[in-house]
């Protein structure tokens, strides 16, 4: 029994130790040392309750009532009074209450005013101290770091308080200081410059928040993004050029603002009935004409009308069709023209467009040689060739235009099946025994066996050879496999292709199964720029009579213009029955504002700057103002040989990506866009050359 009381009087005892924090938390230091002078600390979160006004006076209060009505209501059994009461105010000993377990009037006035006053200490906490919810996760949450900042407040007594507040300010007007100097040096910047420090900030923030080992949020690998040299130019110094240059830029701008006015989202325009036009090479894709002339736009600085195609592209380039789409199209124009806005602009969205698009194209090469279809579902996947095409056969200027574009896509993804892909189309082609050394048209990509020995360097065969010479200059001449399949392919061209009529002009006719058809085609016509380009990397003694070759087929190709009525090339010519350069057949006479002659000028005046090439390309300019412009745009023309032009009515998105773009170069200077740093692809998109020493950074600049 009497270890039993003890036990109750030193519970009692502790109890009322416990009021007394309570007590302290509303008085000042003062009167807390008078009534309880040894008890500075809070003992749950050790907190000075005088300083901090700490909540947990609630709990302990709680506590408080709680132990007090167990041990009064112990007493009550045994008959007795409690041994000493806690407080006087709280000691009604001349009172009972109805139930040893119930609350007395004098208790519930003492819960109802501790809760009063936790809540008004809680209200006056989140609404007018500075640093209450520093506070309140210090009391909560244990944290050290709090309870330091508490004790250094002003209210302490630290003697280093004033000290900190010192550095505080000081640090405050250091940062001031410099943020002022900042505001200085970019008012002192040029618009451009602001704004591409804006771009550069923003990059490397993205670049800081992006913890996906080196990844971005759609899986790409994080590239730091260098301008290759030559992407922007300035106006030439010789007046007459400059005002050819600015004619162009207006041929682009009637161009590019027609569509925008009529077509805007479609694939094409039809300027003279003023509105969009679809092919079926595109399936539901749409806008191939934005997509086409972005790098046009950023060439000629049509800078607004570049960021109103970047945010259709960004908005609306939907590439989840449940269509069939050409695998060479697509690539070359939506590809092609991605990746070389990525490159001029910088810009991402470029970049993750075209490898978005890049992968929807990899199931067309599921096939047993790995040679890809030319038609492909891109949402099921399922391929197959043209019909028409040698028992549906693959097409050489198709499977072979592949390459540029999807080795910059390894690069630029990180994924190097793209690569993998159309290095094994080149294994495919080197098993392969060639008919007098030459590449035909058609091969079966399921038995890997040439079909139809059709050979031509223009339709179905012209860009596979010079895809073959680009790629060794892509890869800052590196690969010797595509430079040797190229002078190859030239040799056996040259020995079986290439012919000079009774009238002194050479051309490249057409092989069929060994006999030639002394036809060329306007497409052909790109072969003389590609032999010029390809001419320095030739053995030394064959330089210059590829260059001759070269300046041949160029006068060729510009006396087909010559000798039309309204002055433009119609879309093959041939060289027998006593014409020369000259279509004989009716659906040989159109000319669908096709760039292939320009682009021979464009090389031709690079590499020679013989004034004639600026001429001939003049004469184009002013045929097409003459007969290809319309109040709604450009059209093409049914007969060049008529007087009076019969317009087809369809503006090729072609024509604002490669004709009007080399028509400006050619009278822009050798550094926009040099040749040494860039490849144009077959849509003349620029590529960068990506540096063998550097392959990280494609062209940067040393």
């Amino acid at each position: 029994m009497a270890q039993r009381k003890r036990q109750k009087n030193r519970l009692v005892s502790k109890v009322n130790s416990l009021l007394v924090w309570v007590y302290s938390c509303f008085f000042d230091n003062k009167e807390q040392s008078r009534i309880y002078p040894v008890f500075p600390l809070c003992p749950f979160t050790n907190c000075n309750f005088v300083q901090t006004r700490c909540p947990n006076i609630v709990v302990l209060s709680v506590v408080w009532l709680v132990e007090h009505k167990a041990v009064t209501a112990a007493q009550a059994e045994e008959g007795k009074m409690p041994v000493a009461t806690l407080l006087p105010f709280t000691a009604t000993p001349n009172r009972k209450s109805a139930s040893p377990t119930s609350f007395r009037l004098t208790e519930k006035f003492i819960l109802l005013l501790v809760f009063s006053a936790f809540i008004t200490l809680c209200f006056g906490a989140i609404f007018f101290l500075p640093d209450s919810s520093k506070l309140l996760s210090g009391v909560f949450f244990h944290s050290s770091a709090v309870e330091t900042n508490t004790r250094t407040g002003p209210d302490s007594s630290d003697p280093g308080s004033a000290l900190n507040e010192e550095r505080v300010l000081a640090k405050i007007r250091k940062d001031h200081e410099k943020a002022l100097l900042e505001a200085k040096d970019t008012l002192q910047k040029r618009p451009d410059e602001i704004k591409q420090d804006i771009i550069n900030e923003k990059e490397k923030v993205a670049k800081e928040s992006m913890g996906q080992g080196g990844k971005d949020d759609n899986n790409l690998p994080i590239v730091e993004y260098h301008r290759p040299p030559g992407a922007t130019g300035h106006e030439p110094l010789d007046p007459e050029t400059k005002d050819r240059r600015a004619k162009i830029k207006e041929m682009m701008k009637h161009a590019w603002g027609n569509y925008r006015r009529y077509a805007w989202g479609s694939n094409e325009l039809r300027p003279i009935s003023k509105q969009g036009h679809s092919s079926n090479l595109f399936g539901d894709i749409k806008g191939a004409t934005i997509v086409d002339a972005l790098d046009t736009l950023h060439i000629m600085e049509m800078f607004e009308e570049f960021d109103a195609a970047t945010d259709w592209v960004e908005k609306n380039l939907d590439f989840n069709v449940n269509a069939e789409v050409s695998v060479f199209e697509v690539n070359i124009r939506f590809v092609g023209g991605l990746l070389s806005a990525y490159y001029l602009s910088g810009k991402e969205v470029f970049r993750r467009k075209a490898v978005e698009l890049g992968e929807k194209l990899l199931p067309a090469f599921k096939t047993p040689t790995g040679i890809p279809w030319a038609l492909l579902n891109l949402k099921s996947g399922i391929g197959r060739n043209w019909p028409w095409a040698s028992g549906g056969s693959s097409i050489l200027a198709e499977y072979g235009t592949l390459h540029l574009e999807f080795m910059h896509l390894s690069k630029l993804s990180g994924n190097p099946e793209f690569a993998q892909k159309v290095m094994n189309i080149r294994k495919v082609l080197n098993r392969l025994d060639k008919p007098q050394g030459l590449y035909p048209n058609y091969l079966n990509p399921n038995s890997g066996q040439w079909g139809q020995h059709h050979v031509s360097v223009g339709g179905l065969g012209d860009s596979f050879y010079e895809y073959l010479l680009k790629a060794w200059l892509m890869s800052d001449k590196t690969d010797e496999e595509g430079k040797r399949m190229y002078y190859d392919a030239l040799q056996a061209i040259e020995t079986n292709l290439i012919r000079k009529s009774s009238g002194g002009l050479t051309y490249i006719a057409e092989w069929k199964g060994g006999l030639l058809e002394h036809k060329m085609g306007h497409l052909t016509c790109f072969a003389g720029g590609m032999i010029a380009l390809g001419a320095d990397g030739a053995p030394s003694e064959k330089t210059g009579h590829q260059m001759e070759q070269a300046a041949e087929i160029a006068r060729t190709c510009h006396e087909s213009y010559a000798r039309t009525a309204l002055k433009l090339g119609p879309e093959a010519f041939r060289f027998d029955g006593g014409v020369e350069a000259i279509a004989t057949r009716q659906n040989e006479k159109y000319f669908i504002l096709r760039p292939e002659v320009i682009e021979t000028y464009l090389y031709m005046w690079r590499f020679t700057h013989d004034p004639k090439y600026r001429e001939w390309g003049w004469e184009a300019v002013q045929a097409l103002e003459q007969h290809c412009k319309v109040e709604g745009g450009y059209s093409g023309v049914r007969d060049v040989y008529a007087s009076t032009p019969n317009h087809d009515d369809v503006q090729q998105s072609f024509y604002l990506a490669e004709t009007l773009k080399y028509l400006y170069l050619l009278f822009s200077d050798d550094d926009h866009l040099p040749f040494d740093h860039w490849v144009f692809n077959t849509e003349a998109h620029p590529l960068p050359v990506i540096l063998k020493d550097k392959t990280d950074i494609p062209n940067e600049v040393e």
